[in-house]
């Protein structure tokens, strides 16, 4: 890796509907995250809608760049490499992120890095405290859920992937069938508090070694318990269907992922993404890893969700390790992390 007493990387977001703007220290140290969320706009939709997001970055870009530099007390010469997210997200969304990483970094002569969405994530856990390698990292967002293992900065591998929705997706989708507003998951949550697991719902639990996900079978069997409930005129509660429905992916996420812990043989674990905000989620892996004894990284709420603080500390090793890409950079919705 180069040697840097001081490495300053802007970090730019705008995978699906944050517009964010970063500048973190050394990969560790956060010195301003700005996030402008559109989340109010697409409510009343239901859900992202890609050309409005898109449009919405474009007005807001510019002066989320410029806020970040002014709270990070930073000018743009002082800083070391740009980094941004080139996927996966929204095609469009990102092309304007991409777009504006590239004209800094070509005006201001600065090394340009392109980070994957899921390694942010990941890296959001660093800004909490420094990664312990070897570890394996629990990835759960609206279009992901996967495990992965690091046995180093930049060295990942993947243990396990859903094979269908992802955990956040399957969140959306049955909120919506509890009539319940975007986004979905913090309203499960939410609602969930009110009522009691009492309803016998599907784990998916796959082959017996199986690291993967599957939560398409749990959100057809929500479908067809409020349709025949509807059917014969019965009442369910929907607070008690919002606690088994959470339940049944908490239970499912965490024990795969102490599993994963156990196979690869080490002792940390990393929570990120989306739904690492889910208070059942954090509250029953936090047992268990004190139950294992697995130390346990959780990044705070400001830094589950979408952010360019972890963009600009994942790209922070990219770029120390040489990883720097050209001004052919080009957003990838579909982007690999491995």
């Amino acid at each position: 890796m180069k040697s840097n007493k001081k490495t300053l990387v802007l970090g730019i977001e705008t995978s699906c509907d944050e517009t964010s703007a970063a500048v973190v220290e050394n990969g560790a140290i956060l010195r301003s995250n700005v996030i402008s969320s559109q989340m109010e706009v697409h409510r009343r939709f239901g859900g992202v809608v890609p050309e409005v997001a898109s449009r919405r970055h474009v007005e807001r870009i510019t002066e989320i760049i410029q806020q970040a530099l002014n709270d990070a007390h930073v000018k743009q010469e002082d800083l070391s490499a740009i980094a941004v997210t080139q996927g996966p997200g929204l095609v469009g969304a990102l092309l304007i992120g991409v777009a504006a990483a590239k004209a800094m970094a070509f005006a201001a002569n600065l090394p340009l890095v392109g980070v994957h969405h899921i390694a942010g994530h990941i890296y959001a856990a660093h800004l909490m405290q420094p990664l312990q390698f070897p570890l394996v990292a629990l990835v759960v967002s609206g279009g992901h859920t996967e495990l992965v293992y690091m046995s180093d900065h930049n060295r990942f591998e993947r243990l396990g992937r859903t094979r269908d929705d992802a955990a956040g997706e399957a969140y959306d989708k049955v909120a919506r069938l509890l009539d319940l507003s975007y986004p979905g998951g913090p309203e499960i949550d939410r609602l969930s508090k009110e009522g009691k697991p009492i309803i016998d719902l599907p784990r998916a639990w796959l082959e017996p070694d199986s690291l993967d996900f599957s939560f398409s079978g749990l959100k057809s069997a929500v479908i067809n318990l409020l349709h025949n409930a509807k059917q014969r005129g019965e009442v369910i509660h929907r607070a008690d269907v919002a606690a088994s429905f959470q339940e049944s992916v908490v239970e499912v996420l965490t024990e795969k992922a102490v599993r994963a812990v156990r196979k690869q043989g080490v002792k940390h674990l990393v929570l990120a993404g989306g739904v690492s905000a889910n208070s059942r989620l954090r509250q029953e892996l936090l047992h268990r890893c004190q139950k294992e004894n697995i130390h346990l990284t959780i990044p705070s709420m400001e830094l589950c969700t979408d952010n360019a603080a972890m963009i600009a500390a994942a790209g922070t090793f990219r770029y120390l390790d040489g990883q720097t890409d050209g001004l052919d950079l080009n957003a990838k919705p579909d982007l690999s992390l491995i």
